[in-house]
């Protein structure tokens, strides 16, 4: 009885020295420079979103805070940077619906695992997307492109930056629910994606008001609708899909998320946490998020948890039904 009495006390003094070494290790993070690694290019809207809050978090910890910048290959360039990077939480990584909920369902082999290598702290924000089309083009809603793509099968066109984004994926499931046969076309990167939408090159495109905002504001392009449950607050006079007569309920959204290295000590991951929340209540953020219709995500960790499974549950619903694949 005295030997188990002893060895339970040992581990209780065990668990109570690393327990007391997790809390020291959180309240002193960070100790040197901080890097988040993004997989969006200089100047797109995820990436501003993520720069205000590195400045944001560089004075909240009397820290260097830098922004990577790594684009391309399916954001598979950021994501190897990370795995490769300081696993104590002075690396960070933004990663977006697509990486998380998406890309597990679309590629049969990916070169990470969403369980294993991320623990997903919190979402910087949501957003919606808008159906573009030239302000020269015929069309006046997005019933008139249905008609005219069940009118003309394979002749219309809509456009993306990639396999598998949610700009492809929610214009190949309209083509789905509607019973319609589009061409996918890929651009470069999203600049030339609108370009292409205001020279009339594309019938439309979905887009974010951060991607395709500027050839908005120019009025190059227009916006015949909102993939979105109701009207945007910013945009009144632009209708949901429902009301421009697509199909009721037509949803098609992003969201990006910071995440941190797996198996961080919960003390760390809920002061980064914590710090980001703070961070994101301020009054920069908002008009940030209102210049690019981006919405505030506030959810705890464990509802999180719960949303992207929610989220892959039905990418996974959108690529069956499209066929998407990537692999």
């Amino acid at each position: 009885m005295r030997k188990t009495s002893k060895l339970l006390m040992a581990a209780a003094f065990t668990a109570a020295t690393a327990l007391s070494a997790f809390t020291v290790q959180a309240q002193t993070f960070p100790t040197k420079p901080v890097r988040i690694i993004t997989p969006f290019p200089v100047g797109s809207g995820p990436e501003g979103v993520v720069r205000l809050l590195a400045d944001k978090l560089s004075r909240a910890w009397g820290q260097p805070v830098v922004v990577e910048n790594k684009p391309g290959g399916n954001g598979f360039i950021a994501i190897d940077a990370f795995k490769r990077g300081a696993s104590d939480g002075h690396d960070l990584i933004q990663l977006d619906n697509v990486h998380l909920s998406a890309y597990p369902h679309l590629f049969k082999k990916l070169p990470y695992d969403v369980q294993k290598d991320f623990d997903p702290l919190l979402p910087l924000f949501k957003t919606y997307f808008f159906v573009a089309v030239s302000t020269e083009s015929k069309y006046k809603t997005v019933g008139d492109i249905i008609a005219d793509a069940k009118a003309n099968p394979g002749k219309l066109n809509y456009g993306s930056w990639s396999v598998g984004n949610p700009v492809h994926l929610g214009s190949a499931l309209l083509e789905t629910v509607t019973g319609t046969d589009m061409q996918h076309v890929i651009y470069k990167e999203t600049s030339m994606l609108y370009t292409g939408v205001a020279n009339n090159e594309l019938s439309f495109a979905m887009g974010t008001n951060a991607t395709a905002g500027a050839m908005q504001r120019a009025g190059k392009v227009k916006y015949l609708a909102i993939a979105a449950p109701k009207r945007l607050a910013n945009f009144p006079n632009v209708p949901t899909f429902g009301e421009s007569g697509g199909p009721n309920g037509f949803e098609v959204s992003g969201w990006t998320a910071i995440a941190a290295p797996k198996g961080l000590p919960k003390a760390v991951a809920d002061k980064i946490q914590r710090d980001i929340e703070k961070a994101l209540s301020e009054p920069d953020f908002k008009e940030k998020f209102s210049t690019f219709a981006y919405e505030a995500f506030p959810q705890t960790r464990e509802q999180f948890a719960q949303y992207m499974q929610t989220e892959s549950v039905r990418f996974a619903d959108v690529i069956k039904k499209t066929k998407a694949s990537l692999d």
